[in-house]
């Protein structure tokens, strides 16, 4: 360490999910002294929150993972297309096990502070049992959906029975044979449904916006397959990398919807509709550009609603209208539209028909009807990217904190710093593309143990952010987007806007030039020698 104040160690991170494991992996090869922090009382990250029935990935396995090592790649076997929260939280620990990375890891220990010293140049990291640890390098690995959004409904104290957010399910809970109302009609309900109405006496959906929902087709991961993975893995990890999602799909088809015959379209439709994002990105290059090719996507999709759903009223209010496709996130589907199909199940409109008025001891109120529930789960999102950051007292060299600075605007350069805020890093903050996350978190990884490399074999005590940078970042992301349909999600109340929370205004949370241009542009900066940084030495 350059600095000359000690520090307990050289970096301290937040986050045991996939970015704090990838961080300390490479941080420790390259020589450092890491340790991360974790409330949660294993490792995971999301998986280790969120345990609801159902919960799984919603890319597939077998590039849903980390691909630093190739013997890993080699030696762990996934059992179906998409894994479940406990499968993919094994897959974790069996890294964590591989390379002895526990050590660095200290965990049910939630950091409520972090604090720059201009007198030491170090960060002061204060943790809930009351000690504070200090870093030259702070490092936020939190992920982007970690920080849940409850909804602003009166009496949510005053139900006997359990009510909870979906990412905090109830070890142990068992809704065989009780009532259960769900509040949002997201990704999490998509996945949750079908699992809980299998037992569950009666289960009743309250839906503010339907979604367009993509089949998953899940499958179980055969031998022949394994092989097929394992033997092309250098091709899988390429793929991803150089694909605007992060996914391990084909490149772009080369054909617009606009320029193909309808019936042409339709076949093509019908012929990709196999499970996974896949079908929006290897039909055609135009649908999320041009709103004459979205709107084809979008009218297929929905004839497949229709002809899942028996009930033609049932079929209207699943029926997404007034948006364009991918203005919100689509989720997979294992089942949610047959679960509709079901005596047990039921749906409420509450944003046209009847709005909830209030949670009462025994269930749910609308303005046309009292619904009683023994459970009842809010499914209601999350505060996309900012949220754990802003849950964290984290203030930089002018003592602001980051909730201060982002109050109007989230704004970083390349999801990655934030000005004001020196030797500072986040993987995947605000405006970092929104992509396969694990694809992202290695790319970022990377370029965070550049960084950190250069200070320490240039003698740097202190890197500054440029609030030019950060401006021209932002302004950027924001071009991008509002050429895209994706600018829409602020009809919808889109995570991916900041629109869901009620107290802000909508702002651009997501960088959508591509994920293969984002990485690109890591790369650029890291081989022009972090220009967006303005690095001293001697901070003391």
């Amino acid at each position: 360490m350059s600095a000359s104040h000690s520090a307990d160690y050289d970096v301290i991170a937040v986050g045991a999910g996939f970015a704090g494991i990838s961080l300390s992996y490479h941080l420790r090869e390259a020589g450092f002294n890491v340790k991360v922090f974790d409330r949660a009382s294993d490792v995971g990250g999301t998986w280790a929150w969120n345990k609801y029935p159902g919960a799984a990935t919603d890319s597939e396995s077998y590039y849903y993972c980390l691909t630093f090592s190739k013997e890993v790649l080699q030696e762990w076997s996934w059992s179906k297309r998409y894994s479940g929260w406990e499968e993919t939280q094994s897959y974790l620990k069996f890294v964590m096990d591989k390379f002895a990375l526990w050590p660095m890891f200290q965990l049910s220990t939630e950091v409520e502070s972090a604090a720059f010293d201009k007198a030491t140049g170090l960060w002061n990291v204060r943790t809930g049992d009351g000690q504070t640890h200090t870093a030259k390098y702070f490092v936020s690995a939190m992920g982007m959906i970690s920080q849940p959004v409850l909804p602003n409904i009166p009496g949510q104290d005053r139900f006997n029975g359990p009510i909870f957010h979906s990412s905090r399910w109830p070890e142990g809970l068992d809704v065989a044979g009780k009532r259960v109302g769900i509040i949002g009609a997201g990704a999490t309900t998509v996945q949750m449904l079908p699992e809980v109405a299998k037992t569950a006496a009666q289960v009743t959906v309250f839906q503010r916006t339907p979604n367009f929902v993509l089949p998953a087709m899940q499958k179980d991961m055969t031998p022949e397959w394994e092989k097929e993975i394992k033997d092309n893995y250098d091709e899988i990890i390429a793929k991803a990398r150089n694909h605007m999602f992060g996914m391990a799909f084909e490149q772009p088809p080369g054909r617009n919807a606009v320029d193909t015959p309808p019936e042409e379209v339709q076949r093509i439709f019908e012929e990709h509709w196999k499970g996974s994002f896949r079908w929006v990105f290897e039909t055609f290059d135009d649908l999320l550009g041009s709103a004459e090719a979205n709107q084809m996507a979008s009218d297929f999709i929905t004839s497949k609603i229709a002809e899942k759903v028996k009930d033609p009223e049932l079929v209207k209010l699943l029926t997404p209208t007034g948006y364009p496709l991918f203005a919100k996130r689509p989720p997979l589907d294992h089942g949610y539209y047959e679960a509709f199909n079901r005596d047990n199940v039921k749906l409420v409109d509450i944003k046209d028909r009847e709005p909830i008025t209030e949670i009462t001891e025994t269930g749910i109120q609308t303005t046309e009807n009292l619904y009683e529930f023994d459970i009842i789960v809010l499914a209601t999102g999350f505060q996309a990217y900012t949220g754990a950051l802003e849950a964290i007292d984290i203030r930089g060299s002018d003592g602001h904190t980051l909730r201060e600075k982002w109050d109007d605007e989230s704004k970083s350069i390349m999801g990655v710093y934030v000005a004001g805020y020196p030797n500072f890093f986040m993987i995947t903050g605000p405006q970092a593309p929104f992509a396969n996350l694990p694809t992202s978190i290695e790319q970022n990884v990377a370029y965070i143990t550049d960084c950190i490399k250069k200070m320490e074999s240039e003698g740097y005590d202190l890197f500054e952010p440029s609030q030019q940078a950060e401006d021209e970042w932002s302004e950027h992301t924001a071009e991008i987007h509002n050429q895209t349909l994706m600018a829409q999600g602020d009809k919808v109340n889109s995570w991916m806007m900041g629109a869901n929370l009620e107290q802000r205004k909508p702002r651009v949370l997501v960088y959508f030039g591509g994920a293969h241009i984002y990485y690109d542009k890591l790369r650029e900066s890291a081989d022009a020698g972090f220009p967006e940084l303005a690095f001293t030495k001697h901070a003391a």
